[in-house]
């Protein structure tokens, strides 16, 4: 699994096989049951058949290669995020996800719903499923093809915008025009518009047209004027994305008692939405799992989190994200492949709601 700044290839070489196999154990049981790990404790857990002082020998060197620390003396030791990075990418087998979890989501997204259903549905059975808080940005509008398109003069230079979207949404904005159009050039820009470029998308439509047109406004017809502008307006591109979350109650029942003011200033970040709002955008622009663990986010709000993330697509272009926060302590091998298999199944509901006639 990857994220934007991840390089395990020198420190795999630096642990050797019997440290490989200790971490493991001690990841693995600190991520089942929350609690310090002794070394006695590593020796009934690990197949290794060595001694205790053998085993605190190991963990001393993976402490000091920033692995593993000790929160308090003589408590055992907890992962480190530098541990669960290696952890995720070098000791950990992920396996796809099991037929009857399939079905649930498959269940869950039905290809009937709206795009926006979908949304709120995807981000609810992952929260379901993981126990985690669930994520899934609003498709980019500016993604979404065109069905049908209406512009009603409302007066002077105010113009409703109808759209008709590819999964049956219909979304209205107000746009203001810089010429006074009348009813009948609206209704002819419109109709060239529906004639010319159903089942394309809203931004591929805005850019056909500017490029077409890129000659002496002078010389354009009223037509074209009013296409040209009505267009440029009503199919601008979103400059900013939003999102659906569900289930950050679950961080409450997950957290330790001294991580409260964490989870707190984690609720703030979900409210203001920004930060959240510009790791999910960096990971549309990769393909398939992200993993973010502790401050590899780059967000100080998210430095005791970990995030996995995929892009969902619609006719093989990326217009979303989904994922999952939760602690750096979570159970990865179950994570990955359940949001994974939800930015699929997501894919495929948006593609075959679109594929039905209008």
């Amino acid at each position: 699994m990857s994220n934007d700044n991840m390089s395990n290839g020198k420190i795999k070489t630096e642990v050797n096989s019997k440290g490989q196999i200790l971490l493991k154990a001690l990841i693995e049981h600190y991520i089942a049951e929350g609690q310090p790990i002794g070394s006695k404790t590593l020796s009934k857990n690990s197949e290794l058949e060595i001694s205790p002082a053998t085993i605190r020998s190991v963990m001393a060197e993976l402490e000091e290669k920033g692995f593993v620390s000790s929160p308090h003396i003589s408590a055992g030791r907890i992962p480190t995020s530098q541990g669960y990075r290696f952890f995720v990418d070098s000791l950990l087998t992920v396996a796809p996800l099991a037929s009857v979890e399939l079905q649930h989501l498959t269940r869950q997204l039905d290809p009937d719903m709206t795009s926006q259903e979908l949304v709120e549905s995807a981000s609810g059975v992952l929260s379901e499923v993981t126990q985690l808080a669930g994520m899934v940005t609003i498709p980019r509008r500016n993604l979404n093809t065109l069905r049908h398109v209406e512009f009603l003069l409302l007066d002077n230079k105010r113009v409703l915008v109808i759209l008709v979207l590819g999964d049956h949404d219909v979304q209205n904005r107000v746009i203001y025009t810089e010429q006074c159009y009348s009813e009948v050039q609206l209704k002819e820009a419109a109709n060239f518009i529906n004639q010319s470029f159903i089942g394309q998308s809203l931004s591929v439509i805005r850019q056909r047209l500017i490029s077409s047109m890129q000659i002496d406004r002078e010389s354009m017809n009223s037509l074209m004027q009013a296409t040209l502008e009505v267009a440029q307006k009503a199919f601008q591109p979103e400059e900013e994305s939003d999102y659906v979350l569900t289930g950050q109650e679950n961080l409450f029942d997950i957290s330790e008692a001294n991580a409260l003011e964490d989870i707190r200033e984690l609720f703030k970040a979900f409210s203001l939405k920004g930060d959240i709002l510009h790791l999910l955008d960096r990971c549309m622009k990769s393909e398939g799992i992200q993993l973010f663990i502790g401050h590899e986010s780059g967000y100080q709000v998210l430095d005791e989190c970990s995030v996995v993330t995929s892009p969902y697509h619609v006719e093989s272009e990326p217009v979303g994200v989904l994922g999952v926060i939760g602690p750096t302590r979570m159970a990865y091998e179950r994570i990955i492949p359940i949001v994974d298999a939800t930015a699929r199944v997501l894919s495929a509901a948006l593609n075959s709601s679109r594929a039905k006639p209008s």
